[in-house]
């Protein structure tokens, strides 16, 4: 992994718009101490229990297009993505009958995908990128990923974590929320709570750690209204006040 003070110095390159996934989000107000280590082990032996092998949610068929479907997903829903790569990647699973598929034909295809103009740019301009740098091969190396144009550090741990199976965590906005609110890693920046899990989740729970915080936050930890009656570490999780089952009155804070 990077070191922390070379990857918080380091800003967006001049004459690069710094990607999405780079920008900083405020952290919930209220803060509590980080859960004990032995209630984060505990935290994940139930993920585990319940989820043995998660997975991401994009489709994909190669390194090539994992890290397509990763680009896309930036600002939009996985579902939105999936329906729109099905076509592209009839045409374009590798970097080469990327460039070949040229700009305009791509931006037709994923048309329906929020930004879809820069989108369509990048996936031109990284393809070039793999193949005048990489032997049209996805590199295994976060520093080289994040050279490739729309791809930033969460983009990159993604790919690292399913296409190359390293124990990285990719914090979006759902894993950030659920971090915070346990809380896991407590951290005002996504780097922070990257950081931070890294260093509090057991070893054996690290590859997946990241699949099982985003699911939990998209299913079940939601932004608005978080499904507490359901949730597998109510007892264990921090935050108040729990949400009861529909129709019920609230919890109280304890």
């Amino acid at each position: 992994m990077a070191a922390a003070a070379a990857v918080a110095a380091k800003g967006p390159r001049r004459g690069r718009r710094a990607s999405a996934d780079t920008k900083a989000v405020p952290a919930p107000a209220g803060r509590t101490a980080a859960l004990a280590p032995a209630e984060i082990e505990e935290v994940f032996r139930r993920f585990a229990a319940a989820n043995p092998e998660p997975v991401g949610e994009l489709h994909y068929i190669n390194a090539f297009t994992l890290l397509v479907a990763v680009v896309l997903s930036a600002q939009a829903t996985d579902a939105g993505v999936n329906k729109a790569t099905p076509a592209l990647f009839a045409l374009a699973d590798t970097p080469a009958r990327m460039v070949a598929l040229g700009e305009e034909r791509v931006r037709d295809l994923i048309k329906t995908i929020g930004l879809y103009r820069g989108k369509a740019r990048n996936l031109i301009a990284l393809s070039q990128r793999l193949l005048a740098a990489h032997g049209g091969k996805v590199p295994r190396s976060r520093e080289a990923l994040e050279e490739l144009p729309g791809v930033g550090r969460k983009t990159a741990n993604v790919v690292l974590n399913i296409a190359f199976g390293e124990a990285t965590i990719a914090v979006d906005t759902h894993l950030f929320r659920v971090s915070n609110r346990i809380p896991l890693a407590p951290g005002r920046t996504p780097l922070a709570v990257e950081l931070g899990l890294e260093a509090v989740v057991p070893t054996s729970y690290k590859l997946h750690a990241h699949h099982w915080l985003i699911l939990h936050g998209r299913y079940i930890c939601k932004a608005r209204k978080p499904d507490c009656w359901r949730c597998l570490i109510d007892d264990i999780c921090r935050f108040t006040p729990k949400t009861p089952p529909p129709g019920e009155g609230r919890a109280p804070a304890r």
